[in-house]
């Protein structure tokens, strides 16, 4: 099909694109259009090798915010209570895992407030205000943090970590490490989360015993009895609000 308007929009694109092009080019000379150079060089000072280090150390640090998050908060015994819970009935992968972590994330979250509007209160805003220095700033925003893992942590785990790091018994809380304190609070999250999971385990055990003894006096013996059970867990689980009532629990122990 002929088009006769094709040399004219053709004409009419290369001169929009051209004076496009011209204007662009005089809006970056008048402006000064800023660019971005990285490169390696020689340090001239000690104060640029000092900057480098603290670049890398942040770096550090941010890398390993998912593995800080998982030592020093509640996410732990959260996260496994669920993970048992979900074993327990038997369904696999119902609920999802995606579903599990954003549960555990949003009430470590809620969890964790009252010592993170600490930490914003006593150490974030000082330090943007410019009042305090970074150093005391960690210092400060570490503070709260060792206050919820001592109010947590049990104990005979904090004994064991202290008689393995520390030469000399320690006098008070303060002068526990926190290198001695985070390992000492992991293994007690997990030994509180590995009692609740056992709880939780019990009545979904009997009903799985009740089913089999069942199945085994009608002689049905080649019918699982995971089969004919997990409706039954389903429904239990239900009528006794079980989100709720182990959801509850879990803020509770934090208490």
């Amino acid at each position: 099909m002929k088009q006769p308007n094709s040399p004219i929009s053709a004409y009419i694109t290369i001169l929009a694109a051209t004076l496009g092009l011209t204007l662009l080019a005089d809006t970056s000379w008048a402006i000064g259009l800023p660019t971005v150079t990285f490169g390696v060089e020689d340090a001239q000072n000690p104060k640029q090798i000092s900057a480098a280090l603290q670049v890398l150390l942040l770096l550090t640090v941010l890398s390993m915010a998912p593995s800080i998050l998982l030592m020093t908060t509640c996410f732990t015994r959260i996260v496994i209570v669920l993970g048992f819970i979900r074993q327990a009935m038997g369904t696999q992968n119902m609920p999802p895992t995606q579903i599990i972590l954003g549960l555990s994330l949003f009430l470590s979250f809620f969890i964790m407030s009252p010592t993170l509007i600490r930490i914003n209160e006593e150490a974030l805003q000082p330090y943007l205000e410019e009042q305090i220095s970074q150093a005391d700033a960690l210092e400060k925003g570490l503070a709260p943090l060792r206050d919820f893992m001592l109010s947590q942590v049990r104990e005979e785990e904090l004994t064991l970590l202290t008689e393995i790091t520390m030469k000399n018994e320690p006098y008070s809380q303060e002068d526990i490490p926190t290198m001695t304190l985070v390992p000492a609070f992991m293994l007690s999250e997990l030994k509180r989360a590995f009692q609740m999971g056992f709880m939780i385990y019990i009545p979904f055990l009997v009903i799985d015993m009740i089913v089999a003894s069942v199945l085994m006096s009608m002689g049905m013996m080649m019918l699982p009895p995971v089969i004919i059970s997990m409706p039954f867990k389903l429904l239990l689980f239900v009528l006794v609000d079980g989100w709720t009532l182990v959801v509850g629990s879990l803020i509770k122990s934090f208490s």
